[in-house]
């Protein structure tokens, strides 16, 4: 999981949660196509449909340099579809 970085909890990313929707921050470079791979490797799931955002950098001074922050990706509304998993000797 080298793209994600870690999931975004905000108002709205926790109202989206009840319709299975997900938010990540991950790296500038991924494409939607390689973050829905990932995702749909390391966690199991289906995933239906991914949306992105590419956040600006903010401007930075300190005395007289003027500097900036990097821009990230923030993936919003990972839409995904639970499969149920049948593990050995257990319950679905």
């Amino acid at each position: 999981m080298d793209g994600i970085k870690y999931a975004v909890f905000i108002e709205k990313s926790l109202h989206l949660l009840g319709k299975n929707q997900y938010t990540f921050n991950v790296e500038s470079g991924f494409t939607k196509t390689e973050i829905k791979h990932w995702v749909e490797l390391f966690f199991g799931v289906k995933v239906v449909v991914v949306n992105s955002h590419r956040l600006p950098g903010k401007g930075r001074r300190i005395g007289p340099i003027l500097g900036h922050t990097m821009h990230f990706t923030k993936m919003l509304e990972l839409s995904i579809m639970r499969t149920k998993m049948v593990m050995e000797g257990g319950l679905e």
